[in-house]
């Protein structure tokens, strides 16, 4: 099918499904005493994609890539390897602000010509050593598909076209398709050279990082039309690649208008702070341990900025059906390393509530995360690494509420149709299982509920639940403070929602 047919026939979908979001929501806000009903009608398709890590290497920033390697046996550590299956990622991408400067032959073939770059925005070298076929790899034993983003010319930043060592960092389209032939043509020259015979399959390329955000990069104008010029040359090595367009900053419609039907997707990032325009928010340095009950409330207020950006970005392609990609995400608090309250359990609720946000818009939103993936200092990753070799590696908060979600959910929304106040709750099936994850916003209140499906009897299910002090705040020390409890449902559906918790629950039905 022609993009531009697919654009056209996805556009009253697209509205559809964006009317039965509204009512949805407006059916939650409304809420209702004692019971979570959902109606077992599926209302569109939740893609796998919506949990997302992202990989970079960050310098001297923090460890990341080359703190996840094993120099040694020249392979992932292991113990990255098993928590990150644990994590469950279904998609794990490579670059960001690195891709544009990143020469990718660089970091391909015999480990001794391989050639070591300067991190230009993280600072330090950056040895290679992990390229391209050590990033498939991992993908593979960890069973998520890959993403790449290119060097898009620099993105026209012209601070990173060129190290100050006098090294060109610039690439263009010739190099991006090469960089496919590299990956996807069984019949690679230079990849068969390397001694690597079966392909390294990338499906999904990301053209443009944050381009609109650098008033020295390039212009919306020049963004599109370097995207119809990558996007033709890659796809004429491999026509069945999908394609990610960059499209924040209200660049998403003209860039759909020229370069459309080259794209699958327009990408949008968030990095924020909630608190950034409140001068009396806690949620800064080490302020949150001062007021527990501020922290709280503000956390449990984060998620209506993010919710915010996604709906003005679906606004933006509301009508052309071009879904959303949110390749990057996570919180910007201000403090060490991003400010350490996201250690909390009271940050992994509040990451809760944003997953949550994913789901109700996974009508258009279909690749999405919620953290950095992993590294030795930054609060936003999702697993974080010891600095000593005795420490053991560890799930940030929101890795525990993505791994929860990922591993309890259903390939289908559903309607919350009734809801009391305090939960936020969204809910999804598969066959005859339904899913629920719930929210408790009440930091101090057990709230009984009845679990419902309209029309539907109950044999009974499970729920898999974490409950803790909000303010404690997760260490290597204890790695394992956040790990969910596994309990049985009861055939009525009744069950007491722990005061700060985040549940899956799913019910068998007859």
């Amino acid at each position: 099918m022609h993009r531009r047919t697919f654009l056209a026939q996805g556009a009253a979908m697209a509205a559809a499904a964006g009317g039965v979001f509204r009512r949805a929501e407006a059916d939650l806000v409304a809420g209702a005493a004692d019971a979570i009903a959902v109606e077992p009608q599926p209302l569109f398709d939740l893609s796998p994609y919506l949990y997302m890590q992202f990989m970079e290497p960050l310098g001297e920033r923090d460890g990341s890539v080359a703190a996840s390697w094993d120099y040694e046996a020249n392979d992932w550590r292991r113990d990255v390897v098993g928590i990150t299956r644990e994590l469950a990622p279904t998609m794990v991408r490579w670059g960001g602000c690195f891709s544009s400067y990143y020469r990718w032959k660089e970091a391909v073939g015999p480990r001794g010509e391989r050639v070591a770059m300067e991190n230009l925005l993280w600072g330090g070298m950056n040895d290679n050593q992990v390229g391209t076929v050590e990033f498939v790899g991992f993908c593979r034993q960890v069973g998520a598909e890959g993403l790449m983003c290119v060097n898009f010319e620099s993105d026209g930043r012209t601070r990173w076209m060129r190290s100050p060592a006098g090294s060109i960092r610039r690439a263009g389209a010739d190099e991006a398709a090469e960089w496919v032939e590299y990956c996807n043509n069984p019949a690679s020259a230079l990849r068969r050279s390397h001694g690597i015979a079966e392909p390294c399959r990338i499906g999904y390329w990301q053209l443009g990082n944050e381009t609109s955000y650098d008033r020295n990069g390039f212009d919306l104008e020049t963004a599109a039309r370097k995207t119809v010029e990558f996007a033709t040359a890659m796809r004429r090595v491999d026509p069945t690649i999908k394609l990610i367009g960059w499209g924040d900053s209200g660049w998403a419609r003209r860039m759909i208008e020229v370069a459309g039907e080259h794209l699958d997707y327009i990408a949008l990032h968030h990095m924020y702070d909630p608190g950034k325009e409140n001068p009396d928010s806690v949620l800064r340095d080490y302020e949150y341990r001062k007021d527990p009950a501020a922290t709280w409330e503000q956390l449990m207020e984060a998620w209506k900025p993010h919710e915010a950006k996604i709906r003005d970005a679906r606004q933006q392609v509301e009508g052309t059906g071009m879904p959303l990609a949110l390749t990057e995400c996570h919180f910007a608090l201000r403090g060490p390393n991003r400010c350490e309250v996201l250690s909390t359990w009271a940050a992994g609720v509040a990451m809760a509530r944003l997953l949550n946000v994913h789901a109700r818009h996974g009508d258009v939103l279909k690749i999405a995360t919620a953290a950095d993936f992993c590294g030795t200092t930054w609060q936003v990753n999702a697993i974080l690494l010891p600095k000593t070799p005795e420490g053991r590696i560890y799930m940030q908060p929101v890795a525990r509420v993505m791994s929860l979600y990922r591993h309890h959910g259903g390939s289908q929304a559903v309607r919350v149709a009734r809801c009391p106040a305090e939960l936020d709750v969204t809910a999804s099936r598969e066959g005859n299982r339904f899913f629920f994850h719930v929210v408790n916003t009440s930091r101090d209140r057990a709230i009984d509920v009845r679990f419902q499906v309209t029309g539907l009897a109950s044999r009974g299910g499970k729920v898999f639940e974490i409950a803790a002090d909000p303010m404690f705040e997760i260490r290597e020390t204890s790695p394992d403070a956040f790990n969910p409890v596994e309990k049985s449902l009861p055939e009525d559906g009744r069950w007491r929602i722990p005061a700060a918790s985040v549940s899956a629950v799913e019910i068998e039905t007859a």
